[in-house]
């Protein structure tokens, strides 16, 4: 089995978890390349990893493999998702992070993962991806997104207007600090803390969140995502902030930018015991009460 494995610093506290990992695929002799940045941090922190074999997003990602361990939070895995892109490798969320929608397998549960992995007992949990397009080349190679499409004002600039078409036909313009196209798995994220609903993962829609509009009456709107939407952008600095994921750039005014699905997926591995009901459930603190 061949594995590729990306990851960002970790706390001390999980260092004996990562150790075990780097051990347990040793004893299975399964084939370990690591991305090159992640490759340093374990060298300088003297975790012993096994393996010469490197790889970088700027020389094609990962190119082959059975799975790609993301170690870290759901940013780093949004990050393994662009390592991967179209070849649609699984992914295995390894939450050393924070909050972790999206990586859910605890530090502690990494033996017993990779044994399910070798015992194949997992399945896979496809995700929609957003593809952006637009007048100039924003994101170069990585124009999807797992999570979100942002339109932001810059820092130094006023409200926008963000003139908004749905399958060609005007639907509003938001004027706003932005707007953000939110996939399923998105709707969790920033899309919630702007107002916007949660979707079950497999539902076919995506989701327009205003962020702080100007008038009050205009509400986050869902869509089905066979839906193309494009956008106009109105801003006294003459431009602003498109962000896809955590991928974020300067754009003029001039662009005019598209999105729709993706034609491709992410593949993330759910072990057994993975239900989002659950880690809704917990992340959010649903039905907690201190009375209770």
């Amino acid at each position: 089995m061949k594995i590729a494995i990306h990851g960002r610093n970790f706390p001390e506290s999980a260092r004996p978890y990562i150790q075990s990992m780097f051990e347990e695929l040793a004893r299975r002799q399964a084939e370990v390349i690591i991305s090159r940045g992640y490759r340093e941090f374990l060298d300088n922190a003297g975790v012993a990893h096994y393996s010469q074999d490197t790889y970088t997003v700027e020389e094609g990602g990962v190119l082959d493999a059975d799975f790609i361990f993301s170690l870290g939070g759901d940013g780093t895995l949004l990050d393994a998702v662009t390592h991967v892109g179209a070849r649609q490798i699984p992914i295995v969320g390894i939450n050393i992070g924070r909050l972790g929608f999206l990586a859910t397998v605890a530090p502690a549960s990494v033996r017993l993962m990779i044994d399910a992995l070798f015992n194949e007992q997992y399945s896979i949990d496809e995700r929609t991806l957003v593809s952006v397009r637009s007048s100039q080349d924003i994101f170069g190679n990585l124009p999807f997104g797992l999570n979100d499409f942002t339109i932001t004002r810059t820092q130094t600039s006023s409200m926008i207007t963000v003139h908004t078409y749905l399958d060609g036909e005007f639907l509003n313009s938001y004027w706003a600090d932005g707007l953000i196209v939110s996939t399923p798995s998105g709707s969790t994220g920033y899309s919630l803390s702007c107002g916007g609903p949660v979707l079950l993962p497999h539902t076919d829609s995506l989701i327009i969140t205003p962020i702080s509009p100007h008038n009050l009456n205009v509400r986050p709107m869902i869509v089905m995502d066979t839906c193309q939407l494009a956008f106009e952008v109105e801003s006294r600095s003459g431009n602003f902030l498109a962000a896809l994921d955590s991928r974020s750039y300067t754009v003029e005014t001039s662009v005019r930018i598209s999105l729709q699905k993706e034609a491709f997926k992410a593949r993330l591995v759910k072990l057994k015991d993975d239900n989002f009901l659950n880690t809704l459930r917990s992340k959010l603190n649903w039905g907690w009460d201190i009375r209770n």
